[in-house]
């Protein structure tokens, strides 16, 4: 299979998963999950799908174990509304893109302050050397010529 043909189908597995755990799955350990991802080999024989929890640590625990055991449901659905011949495998992981957002949104405000910084202490500052350090003719060599 092409790869465009492999990311039509891991798109929709995508929608595919979100709705079986949105309707279909009952766990109670499942949190408040949003699937943010999926990804599918170009052999069509193993998916990856992403998911994000709100929540604390527990609950993305919870949330794994809750779709660790839903994995064949998912599967098996999945093979249905595909309608391949072969079923992909499942497998979820927990995407990190919200922490890694998070860190380099922390990065980026310490930025700000320390140009705001320089900026702060650049302002009253004078140049070393003259003020306008470029070589500019003198007047007197204009009127010899």
């Amino acid at each position: 299979m092409g790869e465009a043909r492999a990311k039509q189908l891991a798109d929709r597995i995508q929608v595919l998963v979100a709705e079986l755990l949105e309707r279909r799955v009952k766990d109670p350990r499942l949190g408040f999950v949003t699937v943010t991802d999926a990804k599918l080999t170009a052999d069509l024989g193993e998916a990856s799908v992403f998911y994000t929890v709100y929540g604390n640590e527990q609950d993305r625990a919870s949330t794994a174990a809750a779709l660790e055991s839903a994995r064949g449901l998912i599967r098996s659905e999945v093979g249905k509304a595909l309608g391949l011949r072969r079923a992909p495998s499942v497998a979820f992981y927990l995407d990190a893109v919200p922490e890694t957002a998070g860190q380099i949104e922390e990065l980026l405000a310490k930025a700000r302050q320390a140009d705001a910084e320089v900026a702060k202490a650049a302002a009253g500052a004078k140049p070393a050397g003259d003020a306008d350090p470029y070589k500019k003719p003198h007047e007197d060599e204009d009127a010899e010529d």
